[in-house]
């Protein structure tokens, strides 16, 4: 009897040793499954050549998974301003929306203890940061694309818009585009008058002037460059990662950046509060800023990049907001944009829409 019993204890003792250790395997599994998850809400764009370029290369090195959320970064946002715990670990967006989500508490405040390579940011993309809307991955900037045979002259300055020999040659970007705003800003300079003193009051007034020359606005670079290629214009103002669509459709299509300068606009990264897993969420930062990084995307992705020490040859530079156009290319300022962004919309529509 007392051989039974105690064969049945040392029975129930292993199985309860086995429940534990499995227990504690399992958990142990899950939390290292947890630890090494990332979510990355991302742009929609070239998905193939981000898992390729910048995905694959981080889980090999970082011994991760990452899954990737895509789509547009005001719907993004959107779903993470509504709800927070969505699950996202890392969100990249649009300097606009990043900016309105740091107006939000929406973030981690990253400092470069997280991710020491914020160090080696260019000098624009540190004023970005350091406004509070993120770390910038990438940067592009406006100009003017025109067909100089057929236009019979050079472009050369943004006043140049206004000539009155371009009356009805002329598209520029819809307010509702990401460069919308900063051709409010050329405008506000054609005027004479800093954009952030009178709210854009100039800016308009000169948008008026320059209405004659403009055919209508564009929502969508394939749109302008089915504009350049059926003749309907002959010149436009235009984000510099569009400039490879518009000269695929028609080769005579001319880029200038103006020396007076251009405005930038920045896709920046943030780690929301809720994250679920910060620690591997900064050394995707990291990673997504290193100069390695940003020069494969840089070439890859077509992507002005945001690292100090990326060097590119003049073919990789090609329209990049990078080298003397980078140099010349002003940072502006989001939370003023998002403000008046609501009364510009509707004094666009009455200038321009009708």
């Amino acid at each position: 009897m007392k051989k039974k019993l105690m064969i049945g204890v040392l029975a129930t003792a292993t199985l309860l040793m086995a429940a534990c250790g499995n227990s504690e395997a399992n958990t142990k599994e899950e939390n290292n499954s947890g630890n090494n998850t990332l979510v990355v809400s991302t742009f929609g764009l070239s998905e193939d050549i981000v898992k390729k370029d910048i995905i694959a290369p981080f889980e090999k090195a970082n011994d991760a998974k990452v899954t990737l959320e895509v789509g547009n970064s005001a719907d993004r946002y959107t779903k993470l301003l509504n709800n927070p715990n969505a699950g996202i670990d890392v969100i990249e967006l649009a300097q606009a929306n990043a900016t309105q989500g740091n107006k939000e508490d929406l973030f981690e405040k990253i400092t470069e203890k997280d991710v020491p390579n914020i160090k080696e940011l260019t000098t624009g993309a540190k004023e970005v940061y350091e406004s509070g809307a993120g770390i910038p991955i990438a940067v592009n900037s406006i100009g003017i694309v025109y067909n100089k045979e057929k236009l019979g002259k050079e472009i050369t300055s943004w006043d140049d818009l206004w000539s009155s020999d371009l009356k009805g040659k002329i598209s520029v970007p819809d307010i509702s585009t990401t460069a919308g705003p900063l051709m409010l800003y050329i405008a506000s300079d054609h005027a004479g008058k800093d954009i952030t003193s009178d709210k854009g009051e100039a800016a308009f007034t000169a948008m008026k002037d320059l209405k004659p020359n403009v055919v209508k606005t564009y929502s969508k670079s394939s749109d302008l460059a089915n504009m350049f290629q059926s003749g309907e214009i002959e010149v436009a103002v235009v984000a510099d990662f569009a400039v490879d669509i518009i000269q695929g459709a028609s080769e005579d299509a001319t880029y200038v950046v103006p020396e007076s300068g251009t405005y930038a606009n920045y896709n920046t990264i943030n780690v929301p509060k809720n994250s679920k897993n910060k620690e591997l969420a900064y050394t995707f930062v990291n990673d997504r800023i290193s100069e390695a990084s940003q020069k494969t995307k840089a070439i890859s992705l077509n992507e002005g990049p945001t690292n100090s020490n990326v060097t590119l040859d003049e073919e990789q530079a090609g329209n990049k907001t990078y080298g003397q156009v980078a140099d010349r290319a002003k940072t502006v300022d989001f939370s003023f944009i998002n403000d008046n962004l609501s009364s510009w919309v509707d004094q666009w529509n009455r200038t321009m829409n009708q």
